[in-house]
């Protein structure tokens, strides 16, 4: 077997799923401090309340 038949076909698939969970992470923090932000009655307009976040 040669050498680049054993080879993965993408090698860096791991880093760009990796890259995609740090990425989703960074937005779940930067909502949750603009929900923390918000008054109560502009939560209670968005149909939150303060518990729920």
């Amino acid at each position: 077997m040669e050498f680049f038949e054993n080879r993965p076909n993408r090698p860096f698939f791991g880093f760009v799923l990796l890259w995609r969970k740090l990425q989703r992470l960074r937005e779940r923090v930067k909502t949750r401090r603009l929900l923390r932000a918000l008054s109560d009655e502009q939560l209670k307009d968005l149909g939150l309340r303060r518990s729920e976040l």
